[in-house]
């Protein structure tokens, strides 16, 4: 039961973090160039580096991959403002729920306050699988500064995911 309760909290925790993980990351495009993202999902769907950088979006392009299996056609670009931060929303949600229930045996995972996980997500989803599964470019190819932005954010996601699971969890008793 500890496990489940554990998961329901990493999942609400999981959708604050990729909320603030968007927001972070539309704030830091701005920044730097004054970068708006110019996706379907505008800043929900936290691909601006990507954007600048390949004129691409992995979370676009997953959708567009999952309509096309599951209708055998693509997503307009109305159907892909939905569903492409719909995509980062599920796999944001389901690391917190897979977190969320992992910590409940592990206070050392949840040392650091989530940072840990965040910088394991980056390393694992951005650096490694997305370019493995065509989603991006060759890491190799990209600006340090580009590396920094989704570092950063994911440390963001993983601060944010622990400690609003902190919180539902402990109000779930």
């Amino acid at each position: 039961m500890d496990r489940l309760k554990g998961a329901l909290a990493g999942i609400v925790g999981g959708l604050a973090g990729t909320y603030v993980m968007s927001e972070f990351q539309a704030a830091w495009s701005r920044l730097v160039d004054g970068y708006e993202s110019t996706s379907a999902g505008g800043r929900h769907d936290a691909r601006d580096w990507q954007e600048r950088s390949e004129d691409d979006n992995a979370n676009e392009a997953a959708a567009q991959a999952i309509a096309r299996t599951v209708s055998g056609r693509p997503l307009d670009r109305r159907q892909l403002a939905i569903a492409a931060p719909a995509v980062h929303y599920a796999f944001g949600s389901s690391v917190g729920a897979l977190y969320g229930a992992a910590a409940e045996g592990s206070p050392a995972l949840r040392a650091g306050g989530g940072a840990g996980m965040g910088i394991a997500l980056w390393a694992a989803a951005d650096e490694v699988a997305m370019p493995l599964l065509g989603l991006s470019g060759p890491t190799t190819d990209r600006e340090t500064e580009l590396h920094l932005q989704a570092f950063a954010a994911h440390v963001v996601y993983g601060v944010t995911t622990e400690a609003v699971r902190r919180v539902v969890r402990c109000a779930l008793g």
